[in-house]
């Protein structure tokens, strides 16, 4: 039996159908209500397991009102299952808000983990840089998402981008001109689905191998972006080395070392070996 008066956050197949949870279909055939994203497209999901149960409508225009009426029938006992067309409520699509109005009106939230694209993109990647930074959908407009992309350009860990097929060539030129045309990336369409493909090179390897193929421009992407290299520490900047050379004019070693590492920003024990080989340099002459 499900809890009473709870709400159950499912995650549900991103293709495959065959990718739902044992746990995912008790709690889908007890549920006394499923919200659902849209109601045609989980019929579909709900049939092929011979699951039936009342369903109501859940989108990213009705959330804020469907939300109440959750909360409601919590209110009224009942156990309520929340699922989106793929993958899991809450991540890039709908979810976040009835999630916090349950909680918010003090009744139990019972996530059900399962498919994401995002991870099952990860995982077929071989990346070895071991975090990420899960973006999700850029804006659709070319000057706000080069916006973002600039602000994410710096970043050391693994950039990860939801895309539609419409726009999937014009995202990637935007961030040729962003990171350049060497960083490195995987491109993943139609996971687990008839045409799964995982695609890795640099941004221009990805746009040439888009354009040659429109076959390969369809179905839903996820975008694993390398980040950026990590400049290496023990390497001292010219900056850096000439506000050192000032500051042990007039200082002692170790708080010229200390200022400077202030100022700068930069690694205190390398700053540290400099100083002690100018103060070396300088005795020796």
């Amino acid at each position: 039996m499900l809890e009473k008066s709870a709400l159950y956050v499912v995650a549900t197949p991103i293709g495959n159908l065959s990718d739902i949870s044992l746990r995912a279909l008790d709690v889908l055939a007890k549920a006394e209500v499923i919200a659902a994203e849209h109601v045609q497209n989980s019929k579909h999901l709900l049939a092929a397991h011979a699951i039936t149960a009342k369903l109501i409508a859940l989108h990213q225009h009705n959330e804020a009102a469907v939300a109440g009426k959750i909360v409601a029938l919590l209110e009224s006992g009942k156990s309520v299952a929340l699922i989106t067309d793929a993958g899991t409520p809450g991540i890039s699509d709908p979810g976040a808000i009835v999630v916090q109005r349950v909680r918010e009106g003090g009744y139990q939230v019972v996530p059900v983990p399962g498919a994401n694209a995002a991870i099952c993109a990860l995982s077929a990647a071989g990346i070895m840089n071991p975090h990420f930074l899960f973006y999700g959908f850029l804006p659709t407009k070319s000057g706000l998402r080069k916006r973002e992309l600039t602000a994410l350009k710096s970043h050391p860990y693994t950039l990860i981008f939801y895309e539609a097929p419409h726009r999937i060539l014009e995202c990637i030129a935007d961030m040729i001109d962003i990171f350049g045309a060497q960083r490195g990336v995987t491109l993943a369409r139609e996971l687990t689905k008839l045409f799964e493909t995982i695609h890795s090179g640099t941004l221009a390897d990805a746009l040439s191998w888009l354009q040659a193929d429109t076959n390969q421009q369809k179905g839903e992407f996820v975008l694993l972006l390398s980040g950026a290299e990590t400049p290496d520490k023990s390497e001292i900047s010219d900056k850096a080395r000439h506000t050192l050379t000032c500051l042990l004019v007039e200082l002692p070693l170790k708080q010229a070392v200390k200022l400077t590492a202030e100022i700068t920003g930069e690694n205190k024990n390398a700053l540290y070996q400099l100083a002690l080989d100018l103060k070396t340099g300088e005795d020796a002459g």
